[in-house]
């Protein structure tokens, strides 16, 4: 009788927050930079209770922290027991942050299930693909979509959100924590795909048709019998399903997101921490429409492989989502990982220039996780602002400098608006359908398959960094982007489409006819919206706009060289992988395969079509060669790579401030001095007060930066 009415009141719920939920955002533009550090006081050992926490804060002081994220990973004391509410603990510090004059940012600690809940709902836990055991202990195990759980989710955001709505202390709630899908297949989440399905395709002749379910003779007559999820062959079956798993995180953040928006003060916002963007069971575009303000949670590599590229990659992503500012709600203090094997500490200098790169993609706040290491347990070391013995060192020092710059300077850096020439198409739907279908492989025996060394993220990530390299800033565009959100760039680059409906080759192709121009890379227009292979000849509708065809393709089973490197690469001037073999119709070749079979095929291609062009990648290039046709593809479009002529380790980004003023960030990303000559509009670096003039020679110190906002 319990579960029947925890189900039926967690269903009611539900309907009403649907449509409660659509109110408008009450977040604007911030008025400063928020800088400080997920904080967990409930962490600390009992012998250090209750004293810690005056210490702590007085460190915050001296530190000039400005806020702190509490509360998201401790359900068990929010509600120790069934139904039995405890605020106290949270309550001390609260008030004392607010003294303190620390803003707050609650969690809701819905991620990680308290014991007695799996002890009285074990079947709230996620049931993985294959059926495998279930087990408590892990965090963000749980079926989301289980009513029971939603049950207890709702009462106990419900009642954090009443407790604190009217205190000043607070002011946003970040709703659950790096959320997935979880990989839960459960009865009900099977359920829902199956009801799903029959919104989408109407009847089952339909999805037969789509998923061409004759193949092995697995057309499926009447919904009842609809296989389960587990071992599925069907490539339609497995894209659809992540689409389910993605709607199902949507779905979930936006009840939660309204709950919270039901209960909460005016002046409190909605977030949620993506974890890493880019996550493959996560549509961050439709999370982000269930947000006031998007956060994120970068990490990055440290000492020498500290480049600033990951920070930017993640931060044009986020920023782009709602074409505003964000959040960092964690990012990396000291070390990182699960285990003491990937200990990297940062070098001097490199914490503080990571703040400032995560302003200069537009964050408005950037905190650490987190303040203090913990002292057991599986993030021992993953290291907070204090190390295990909690006192004052070499980051707190890092921090402390930074903290107290953002003081006098903050108000200029925050809400910063970036606008950008280049755009990457980002295709979550191709990302999935690759990892199905993967290009790239080790080379193999017989029908063993070998180890996948090269798929869409790594190209992202590849095309992402020959633009950074080459100073130039970008935003992401996604397939529901329309016409006119292409028309503002004047190059979109375009990682393998290899998932897409017609209607999206054809904005493509009229982008390129109206003047755009576009860098595609291989497998683009080969497989429709239901992964299914294209029954014309490749590309399909991109074929007039990219100026050839191709019946054929081949793996590579080793690198090969292009003819007389025409892109200047030198010993990077390889492909490998993949090879299609590209038949010219209008496009002219800029590179063909140095081998006596692949040569008599072009590796590389150039298509003017109407006023604008196509350049196409059949194959995978090195690093350095794809960073040379980025900036080819560049000039193509008339955009000037690196128009400050800097040297290889300093990356230059720039935004206009919120009082309307442009801002040039410098960065020098090595360990050793670095100089150049300022070519814009003479200006004030923020951080010295010095003037800069125009064709003035700036020296940049190891890990160092100059920020020149323009005519101060």
């Amino acid at each position: 009788m319990k579960k029947l009415q925890i189900a039926a009141a967690a269903t009611l719920l539900l309907t009403a927050l649907t449509v409660s939920g659509q109110n408008k955002p009450a977040v604007g533009a911030m008025n400063d930079v928020l800088y400080g550090a997920a904080y967990y006081n409930e962490y600390m050992p009992a012998e250090l209770q209750p004293g810690r926490l005056d210490k702590d804060i007085a460190l915050m002081k001296a530190a000039d922290i400005t806020v702190v994220r509490m509360g998201e990973s401790t359900w068990s004391l929010w509600e120790p027991e069934d139904g039995r509410f405890e605020y106290a603990w949270m309550d001390r510090v609260v008030d004392a942050m607010g003294k303190a004059g620390i803003k707050v940012i609650m969690g809701t600690p819905t991620y990680s299930i308290p014991t007695w809940m799996y002890h009285e709902h074990p079947e709230v836990l996620a049931r993985p693909l294959g059926g495998a055991q279930t087990f408590y202990g892990m965090r963000q195990n749980m079926d989301t979509d289980n009513p029971t759980f939603r049950f207890y989710a709702q009462r106990v955001i419900r009642n954090m959100v009443e407790h604190y709505k009217s205190n000043p202390n607070v002011i946003g709630w970040q709703i659950d924590n790096e959320t997935a899908s979880y990989g839960a297949s459960n009865n009900d989440v099977f359920t829902g795909f199956v009801d799903h399905l029959k919104q989408k395709f109407g009847t089952t002749d339909n999805l037969n048709k789509a998923w061409f379910l004759n193949y092995w003779g697995e057309d499926v007559n009447g919904w009842e019998n609809m296989p389960p999820r587990d071992g599925t062959i069907s490539t339609g079956y497995k894209l659809e399903w992540t689409r389910w798993s993605q709607m199902r995180v949507t779905n979930y953040l936006a009840w939660q997101a309204a709950l919270v928006r039901e209960y909460r003060g005016p002046n409190q916002f909605v977030t949620q921490d993506l974890g890493g963007v880019m996550k493959r069971d996560v549509n961050e575009l439709e999370v982000s429409k269930t947000l006031d303000i998007v956060a994120d949670n970068p990490y990055h590599a440290t000492q020498d492989h500290f480049d600033g590229q990951n920070q930017a990659e993640q931060g044009d992503y986020t920023r782009s989502l709602k074409h505003m500012n964000y959040l960092v709600t964690e990012t990396n203090a000291q070390t990182t990982d699960w285990s003491s094997s990937y200990q990297y500490p940062p070098y001097d200098g490199q914490l503080r220039l990571d703040v400032y790169t995560h302003l200069s993609s537009g964050a408005n706040m950037v905190e650490y996780w987190h303040w203090a290491s913990i002292h057991s347990g599986q993030e021992t070391y993953w290291k907070g602002v204090l190390s295990h013995d909690l006192e004052p060192n070499r980051a707190y020092a890092e921090v402390s400098k930074t903290a107290h710059e953002l003081k006098k300077i903050g108000p200029q850096l925050v809400n910063l608006k970036i606008e950008n020439d280049v755009a990457i198409l980002y295709s979550v739907d191709s990302a999935n359908a690759l990892d199905f279908m993967p290009f790239a492989s080790e080379p193999r025996q017989g029908w063993a398959m070998g180890r996948t060394t090269a798929d869409y993220s790594t190209l992202v990530h590849q095309l992402h960094r020959a633009l950074f390299n080459a100073n130039v800033g970008a935003d992401f565009i996604f397939p529901t982007s329309t016409a006119a959100d292409l028309s503002q760039y004047k190059l979109i680059v375009v990682p393998p489409l290899y998932i897409a409906d017609d209607a999206l080759l054809m904005r493509i192709s009229d982008y390129v006819k109206g003047g755009g121009h576009v860098l595609m890379c291989f497998k683009s227009g080969f497989a429709n919206e239901n992964s299914a292979v294209r029954w014309v000849m490749a590309p399909g509708p991109l074929r007039e706009a990219a100026g050839f065809s191709y019946q054929e393709f081949s793996n590579l089973e080793k690198p090969l060289a292009l003819k007389d490197d025409p892109f200047k690469s030198g010993d990077e001037n390889k492909v490998s992988h993949w090879a299609e073999f590209l038949k010219l119709e209008h496009a002219k070749p800029l590179a063909f395969y140095d081998h006596p079979f692949f040569g008599q095929w072009p590796a590389i291609t150039r298509n003017e079509f109407g006023s604008g062009s196509l350049t196409y990648e059949g194959t995978v290039l090195t690093d350095k060669l794809q960073g040379q046709v980025v900036l080819a593809a560049l000039a193509d479009a008339h955009i000037a790579p690196n128009p400050n002529r800097l040297p290889a380790p300093v990356r230059e980004k720039s935004g206009v401030n919120g009082k309307g003023n442009t801002l040039h960030y410098f960065f020098n990303y090595s360990s050793d001095k670095q100089s150049f000559t300022y070519n814009q509009k003479p200006g004030t670096d923020l951080l010295t007060g010095k003037s800069i003039a125009a064709a003035q020679d700036v020296d940049l110190a190891p890990w160092d930066l100059v920020i020149v906002e323009e005519g101060k």
